[in-house]
């Protein structure tokens, strides 16, 4: 089975957090997702979440040192194992480029959205902590 290291950003601003809906024709389409991508070789997580963040929502980023949460995930194209790091927006406010919708929402409402299985894990973890 196929390994696909990923990245996602928790982004939080005004005690709300950053949720992007994934495009039509994108795998698992429509479903919600923290922000992030692949890891390129070479890069630490927190390269590649910068990288992704300035390419997907055009933003840069505080990235946290220490990871929030690991999960991995089997699904039918392969195992995501997915980080996912607490950040800070630098400079810029978020632009669609790649997801169809975006939302804040307090910690409490994140049940409300259908999440892709890699990332309900995180999703448990900020309910419960935020």
């Amino acid at each position: 089975m196929k390994e696909i290291n990923v990245v996602g950003a928790i982004v939080i601003e005004n005690n709300r957090i950053l949720c992007a809906q994934r495009g039509e024709t994108k795998t698992l389409a429509k479903l919600w997702e923290f922000p992030g991508g692949k890891i390129e070789l070479g890069e630490t997580p927190q390269e590649a979440l910068g990288r992704e963040l300035k390419e997907e929502l055009m933003i840069e980023v505080e990235v946290a040192s220490e990871k929030f949460e690991e999960t991995s995930y089997s699904y039918d194209f392969g195992l995501v194992n997915l980080t996912t790091f607490i950040c800070l927006i630098k400079k810029g406010s978020p632009q669609l480029t790649e997801h169809t919708k975006m939302k804040w929402l307090k910690s409490s409402e994140l049940d409300s959205l259908e999440w892709a299985p890699a990332d309900i894990p995180a999703v448990k973890k900020l309910m419960k902590e935020m």
